[in-house]
């Protein structure tokens, strides 16, 4: 498929990264610089110009383009990219936006200003950020199969039972499988004789009763967090609360601007509200943030949130939350002390991919910054894995693969080397990024 994006910032490099080895791409930029480094580094079409422009998106290729993907960092400018785009021809068009007014406006009036799918970043970020709460000790949680099937990455600390054990030793859950390790900057697709030692990161993949276990009887995690506090009433902790909310809980949340604290106050019923600086420790004392399950620190600078989540840490908080622009700071963060950092950008670049994907493909889920992913797929009658035990299929299958679960009729089926996958089957698989392209086309 012939791919025209928009806007060669984070969201379009990674986007365009992505899909160089299996799509033709073309990407345009305003800033020239830009685009004459992208031409060195990635396989793509760069074109300097404004996407806006019908004549600059049919010197990109319009006519022979099946999808348009507009992600610069203005809302209204994807909007109207998408708008021309539809207007000149047949293209399938996705929008990414930060407002969730807009994505409920276009939900609203079935497909507005020319958009097929709108991505709302913000929204995805809360919702990841909600996720991960959920299970406090895990870095990366996602759900496959309508919820069916969860997939999360966690720390093993040195004293989980299961440090200093293989693979097989430690497999004693009925609806689980042990995907891959991450060790430094090392990914390990497990075995039955693969050691899990302290310090490594898992990837399981199974039923979330199963999840919930491991993180519980393995991973050492405490408790569902309950006591939840939010810095920031910038959009993402605008929504984030407001995720909260929605799922039953009352979150705090800190603001130090008097306006906007009394517009998110106004808008958040089940939310206490409170006017200050976040990093006053004599009002985080005060308000007993230290007693927090989680602290989301959600301000408008990567080094407003990292002292926050530093402060909350010396206070005794039991898990911090950062939200970060600069991809580069992730391992920074996470290194001093910050629990988990979380980029906006990452999350909709993601949610994007899955649609350039095959037919077939239903869900995506990129690790350690696109190191591997996991991707749900329906199989269909000429997949190598019809009609076959998963045993003998997998040799068939390049390396870096794990099949972590089959979801066939609405009943998750846990894969074992004996199980014989039916044409129809939804199939959870954990892909090295070396190899997704092959296995795409396998299955």
């Amino acid at each position: 498929m012939y791919v025209i994006i928009v806007g060669a910032g984070e969201v379009g490099r990674s986007i365009a990264a992505n899909l160089e080895d299996t799509h033709d791409v073309a990407l345009i930029d305003s800033d020239g610089d830009v685009t004459e480094e992208l031409t060195y580094s990635l396989d793509v079409l760069t074109i300097r110009g404004d996407g806006t422009d019908l004549e600059t998106l049919r010197e990109a290729g319009l006519e022979q383009a099946g999808l348009v993907i507009a992600c610069t960092d203005n809302d209204e400018t994807n909007a109207v990219v998408c708008g021309a785009a539809k207007a000149a021809g047949d293209v399938f068009t996705i929008a990414r936006v930060r407002r969730r007014t807009l994505l409920e406006t276009w939900q609203g009036s079935k497909g507005a200003f020319g958009v097929d799918f709108m991505v709302c970043t913000d929204l995805l970020t809360a919702q990841a950020i909600f996720r991960i709460s959920g299970l406090p000790s895990a870095h990366d949680v996602d759900t496959f199969a309508g919820g069916l099937i969860r997939m999360a990455e966690f720390d093993i600390p040195v004293d989980s039972p299961i440090a200093d054990r293989t693979v097989s030793e430690a497999d004693c859950y009925d609806s689980l499988t042990f995907a891959a390790i991450f060790r430094d900057d090392e990914m390990v697709v497990t075995r039955g004789d693969t050691v899990i030692q302290a310090g490594d990161r898992v990837v399981v993949i199974g039923s979330p009763d199963s999840i919930n276990d491991f993180a519980n009887e393995v991973a050492m995690t405490p408790e569902e967090a309950e006591e939840v506090v939010i810095v920031g009433a910038s959009e993402i902790g605008y929504q984030t609360a407001r995720e909260f909310e929605d799922h039953g809980f009352r979150p705090r949340l800190i603001e130090r601007d008097h306006d906007r604290a009394r517009e998110v106050a106004e808008s958040l019923p089940n939310t206490m509200v409170m006017e200050s600086d976040a990093t006053n420790q004599e009002f985080l004392a005060r308000e007993h943030v230290g007693e927090a399950d989680v602290v989301i620190a959600a301000l408008d600078s990567d080094e407003k949130n990292l002292l926050v989540s530093l402060l909350a840490d010396r206070l005794g908080v039991d898990r911090t939350v950062a939200i970060i622009e600069n991809p580069e700071y992730a391992d920074l963060f996470e290194t001093v002390g910050v629990d988990v950092a979380i980029n906006p950008r990452e999350e909709t670049a993601e949610e994007i991919v899955r649609f350039t994907r095959t037919d077939n493909t239903e869900k995506v889920a990129m690790l350690e910054h696109d190191l591997a992913e996991v991707i749900e797929i329906e199989v269909g009658p000429e997949s190598v894995l019809v009609d076959r035990e998963i045993v003998d299929a997998t040799n068939d299958l390049p390396e870096g693969v794990v099949i972590g679960a089959i979801s066939r009729d609405g009943t998750h089926i846990t894969p074992r080397g004996e199980t014989v996958v039916q044409s129809g089957d939804h199939v959870i698989i954990f892909v090295a990024a070396d190899a997704l392209d092959e296995v795409v086309e396998l299955i």
